[in-house]
C-alpha cells in the first residue's frame, strides 16, 4: 500500500517557519514529509532539514520524496521526544525551526494490518513503532478494568467509558479480544441504541484513547515541549499542530509558561522569582483550517495549530 497523507494546514506552517534559506529545521514527525519536502525545497545548500519519525513505512515514503534534497536532509528513525538528544549526538547546537505534527497519517489509519481504525477487521495493534512490545491487544486483554476505565474516559473524553471497560472486562474473560473487529462490536454493545447513531461511529473515541495510551502520545508530547523550545536558537518558531483537545491544552499551557513563567505572586511590585522568558506565543488563538482545506480533507477538521517564537535576546546560561 502507498503511503499517502494529506498535509493539514500546510500554507499555514511553512508561513510561520519564516523559513531561512541557509537556516537548520527539524521536522519532528515527518510521515510521509509533506511539510518537510516545502521546507527542504526552500532551503539553500547552507542549510538543512532534520526529519524523525518511529514508522518504518513513514520512513521509506519521506526518503523517497526527499530524494531531490537528499544533500540537505538527514533522516532518523526515533520517536521525537529522543530528536533532540539525537541532534546533540551529531553536532547539531540548535534548530531555526520545529514542527511537530501529532495527527496520525492517512496511510496508518487506511492500512489495515495496522490496527488503528475500526473500519477494518485487523489484528489490534496501534503501534506507530513497531518495535515496541506494548500493542492494543495487551492493553484491553492485561489492563486493569479502572485503567481502561479512565483511558477511555480521559483520552476518548467518552460519557460511557465505565460502561466499556466493563463489558470490555466481561468479554475477555470468556476469550481473548484478538481483533479490531472484535472491540467495535463490544462498544457498540456497551452504549445504548438510540445513542448509536449521534455523532458518528462510536467506536471512535475508544480507538482513539487506546492508540493514545499504546503510545504514549500525550506523556511524549508533556515532556517534550520545553526541550524543544530550549533547542531553538534565537528567533526560532515552534509549529505544533494538534488533532485532539488535550493535545491543545497541553501545547497552549506550555506555551503560555514559556512566554511567562513568572511564579511570583501578582500583588509583588517586581519579579523576584528570577524565572525569564523564553519568547513570545504568536497566536493567541490556534490557526484553524480554511473552509477550503476542510472541503478537501475532512480529515483536518480538528486540527489547529499554535506556534511559538524563542526571544531573540534569551538570556542563555
Amino acid at each position: 500500500m502507498e503511503f499517502k497523507h494529506t498535509s493539514v494546514l500546510l500554507n499555514e506552517v511553512i508561513d510561520n517557519l519564516n523559513i531561512k534559506p541557509d537556516g537548520i529545521y527539524l521536522d519532528g514527525t515527518l510521515g510521509g514529509a509533506g511539510h518537510s519536502s516545502h521546507i527542504a525545497e526552500k532551503l539553500t545548500a547552507g542549510g538543512h532539514l532534520y526529519g524523525i519519525d518511529q514508522d518504518e513505512d513513514a520512513i521509506a515514503a519521506a526518503t523517497k520524496r526527499l530524494e531531490p534534497y537528499k544533500d540537505r536532509v538527514t533522516i532518523i528513525r526515533d520517536n521525537y521526544e529522543n530528536a533532540v538528544a539525537r541532534l546533540k549526538e551529531i553536532g547539531v547546537t540548535g534548530v531555526d525551526g520545529i514542527l511537530i505534527d501529532l495527527g496520525v497519517s492517512s496511510y496508518q489509519l487506511d492500512a489495515a494490518d495496522r490496527g488503528f481504525s475500526y473500519k477494518y477487521d485487523a489484528p489490534l495493534d496501534m503501534r506507530m513503532d513497531r518495535r515496541q512490545s506494548l500493542t492494543a491487544k495487551e492493553i484491553i486483554n492485561e489492563w486493569p478494568e479502572t485503567e481502561i476505565y479512565h483511558i477511555i474516559r480521559d483520552y476518548g473524553e467518552d460519557k460511557f467509558a465505565r460502561n466499556i471497560a466493563k463489558h470490555i472486562c466481561i468479554e475477555r474473560q470468556n476469550k481473548v479480544i484478538e481483533t479490531t473487529g472484535e472491540l467495535d462490536r463490544i462498544v457498540h454493545e456497551s452504549i445504548p441504541a438510540k445513542m448509536r447513531t449521534k455523532g458518528g461511529n462510536p467506536s471512535k473515541r475508544t480507538f482513539q484513547a487506546i492508540r493514545i495510551a499504546c503510545n504514549r502520545e500525550l506523556d511524549v508530547l508533556q515532556d517534550s515541549l520545553d526541550g524543544m523550545i530550549d533547542f531553538l536558537n534565537p528567533g526560532g518558531r515552534f509549529c505544533v499542530i494538534t488533532f485532539h483537545s488535550l493535545e491543545d491544552r497541553i501545547t497552549k499551557v506550555n506555551f503560555k509558561n514559556n512566554e511567562n513563567p513568572c511564579t511570583c505572586p501578582p500583588e509583588f511590585p517586581v519579579c523576584v522569582c528570577g524565572k525569564k522568558s523564553k519568547g513570545k506565543v504568536i497566536t493567541r488563538k490556534p490557526i484553524l483550517p480554511s473552509q477550503e482545506e476542510l472541503d478537501s480533507n475532512t480529515r483536518s477538521a480538528s486540527a489547529k495549530l499554535r506556534v511559538f517564537e524563542k526571544v531573540a535576546d534569551v538570556d542563555e546560561k
